[in-house]
């Protein structure tokens, strides 16, 4: 059996690391032992496992390994936002983003190769749809970028839809924050979604987290434009969903709002936006445009974007724009494989 026939550990929830040790003849007590290996003590080989037996770890060589995957390339941005490219899918590779804030830590995770939801301003959408990750690829980019050790806050916010992978998603929420995995409070996890309301009711009764919604536009007809996924899950329909939800004491509800210059950046649109998300306590994050090749539109004006601000703090929205990161590395979602692919036709 070679080395890509073995199955990785990591991304394994503890009941079927019990599976694992029932397959190879070990005691159920031995899962936990890896357990504490792979996402506690962070081993890259099964001889690491050292409270398990040679014959233990023999055995478990046999069909498993490990599982971690260093970055295969990286990008370093001059104000400290990195980018790391990991295998994907045949044809596409994932991207994670670290991004360091003063004590805070964060690495924005991929959870697909690709996406289906064909967003017209994203990167991503733009280079199609190439297959799920498993829970193993998506904790591989937490375990396995530089500073690992160091993060505070992990983000779905990369490549992919979280809830259109939604098994491997929760089962990598559930490694991240259960005492046996890495112990994490939910309140250090954010999902974004485009409104997969389906996926969105079960992410919310199944964790925790924060959960970030992808509007853009508060207008129904010029957000089908922008996220044809409008037409499958009507915004407001989305933001009806999340008001049966409490989002005042665990976790927080946030909007993402990218400002396209004359698009959706005037008070119109602002006062609408407000009206959208009433009865919710979201807060609103503006984010400046990150121009992708043969994009039309172009980001809206900093004084633009405050004064967009200044209106929704006005109407009782809390507003704030997002800090740009790693511009000059690409940092935006599909920007690095789709040069890496671009390099390697």
């Amino acid at each position: 059996m070679t080395t890509n026939d073995l199955q990785p550990l990591i991304g394994m929830t503890l009941d079927e690391l019990r599976s694992v040790c029932t397959k190879v003849g070990l005691k159920p007590f031995a899962a936990k032992q890896m357990a504490a290996w792979l996402y506690a003590r962070r081993v890259t080989d099964i001889d690491d496992m050292t409270d398990l037996s040679l014959k233990a770890r023999a055995a478990l060589k046999q069909a498993y390994c490990v599982g971690r995957e260093a970055p295969l390339t990286q990008a370093l941005s001059k104000d400290g936002t990195a980018k790391y490219l990991f295998r994907g899918a045949p044809r596409r590779d994932v991207e994670a983003v670290f991004i360091p804030d003063g004590d805070r830590a964060t690495l924005c995770v991929s959870s697909q190769a690709g996406c289906k939801m064909n967003c017209s301003f994203c990167m991503t959408g733009r280079q199609g749809f190439h297959g799920q990750l498993t829970a193993a690829q998506i904790i591989n980019q937490i375990l396995s970028v530089p500073r690992s050790e160091e993060l505070t806050n992990v983000v779905f916010m990369g490549m992919g839809e979280p809830t259109d992978n939604l098994d491997a998603v929760l089962k990598a929420i559930e490694i991240l924050t259960e005492p046996w995995g890495l112990a994490w409070s939910p309140k250090r996890i954010t999902v974004s979604s485009i409104g997969n309301i389906e996926g969105l009711r079960r992410l919310l009764d199944q964790t925790k987290v924060h959960i970030a919604i992808s509007v853009h536009s508060p207008y129904a007809p010029e957000r089908e434009q922008l996220m044809p996924v409008e037409r499958a899950w009507p915004v407001r329909s989305v933001m009806e969903l999340l008001r049966g939800y409490d989002f005042a004491h665990q976790r927080r509800l946030s909007v993402e709002y990218i400002m396209w210059r004359a698009v959706n950046d005037d008070y119109r649109h602002a006062d609408a936006l407000a009206d959208l998300i009433k009865g919710t306590s979201a807060r609103v994050n503006l984010i400046r445009f990150h121009v992708i090749e043969d994009a039309e539109m172009k980001p809206s004006s900093p004084r633009v974007m405050e004064a967009f601000r200044d209106r929704l703090n006005a109407l009782g929205v809390t507003a704030t724009i997002r800090a740009s990161r790693g511009e000059d590395i690409d940092a935006a979602c599909g920007m690095l494989a789709g040069k890496n692919r671009q390099n390697q036709s």
